[in-house]
């Protein structure tokens, strides 16, 4: 990773005003932040953002910005960006891919073939079992588990992926420092020694109405496929299904989920399937293995 392109990237993004999609957008054209943050800031007479006459009083401290990332990386957070070849690729083919992800653990370009196992924090005995068996069945055969750490599913999920020794990967709604349910503080700091935590915010931010939605679509992104086990209408999980299938992603809803009407017409999309078991789900890998290559909108 080039720190100078990750420090120009973040002062555009604390920009006052600055829509982070768009500013993607342009990043990506542009082929460097760097070379957008001098268009923006730069003045005929100013030399560089980087050189050593720039002047005192620049709209962006870089400096005090290295020194933040540096202490990032102190504490074990790592930063990539859209511009960096370590970037995970199958985010680039998502309309809402982050400019930024932070993370703990290791990044694997293998997660690109892993599944999302999401559901209600509310689940039923059978619900939570059900997770947690798919989960390890499918570890078991070298597929990564992504989950979001919330209580409930997810966490029985990815549980589920650490005892077969699998590769866990966790998608959070806050920035690294949080842990949000604090339930999950211990499950979220393994994961990061073992597998990995990804997020798409800055490392102090707290839980929001708009971050969850957010982070479904990255989640959504990140995984080959998205199994659903038990999810209401109005959920995080439902929206999850929804945003996968726009993204070109397949979807597995489990046969239970058929009581709701949502699921129903789910089912009658190109794109899911009704599954019972891992089986199931191994038969129809063929679909999820073939990758989507272009932005989907």
């Amino acid at each position: 990773m080039d720190d100078r392109e990750a420090v120009a990237l973040v002062a555009l993004l604390r920009r006052p005003g600055t829509r982070w999609l768009d500013m993607t957008d342009e990043v990506e054209a542009a082929g460097s932040a760097i070379a957008v943050l001098e268009r923006a800031e730069s003045t005929p007479e100013q030399g560089s953002l980087f050189s050593a006459d720039r002047p005192v009083g620049a709209l962006s401290d870089l400096d005090e910005i290295q020194r933040e990332l540096s202490s990032w990386h102190r504490e074990g957070i790592g930063i990539v960006t859209v511009l960096d070849a370590a970037y995970p690729q199958q985010l680039l083919t998502i309309h809402q891919r982050p400019p930024f992800l932070t993370y703990r653990g290791r990044l694997d370009p293998s997660d690109a073939g892993g599944i999302a196992i999401v559901g209600t924090r509310q689940p039923s005995e059978e619900g939570r079992r059900r997770a947690r068996s798919l989960a390890e069945g499918l570890a078991a055969r070298g597929i990564p588990i992504i989950s979001g750490l919330a209580a409930g599913i997810d966490a029985a999920a990815l549980q589920g992926a650490l005892a077969a020794e699998g590769r866990a990967v966790a998608v959070i709604g806050t920035g690294l420092r949080r842990s949000y349910p604090a339930q999950n503080k211990a499950l979220q700091a393994r994961i990061g020694e073992e597998g990995l935590v990804l997020s798409q915010f800055w490392p102090d931010s707290p839980p929001t109405k708009r971050s969850f939605p957010m982070r479904n679509a990255v989640m959504s992104g990140y995984a080959a496929a998205t199994v659903v086990i038990e999810a209401a209408w109005k959920s995080g999980a439902r929206m999850q299904a929804r945003l996968a299938l726009e993204h070109g992603r397949p979807i597995f809803l489990i046969d239970t989920l058929l009581e709701h009407d949502w699921a129903r017409d789910y089912a009658r999309r190109p794109g899911a399937y009704v599954v019972t078991s891992v089986e199931d789900i191994i038969d129809n890998l063929h679909e999820v293995l073939s990758p989507v290559t272009q932005l989907i909108w």
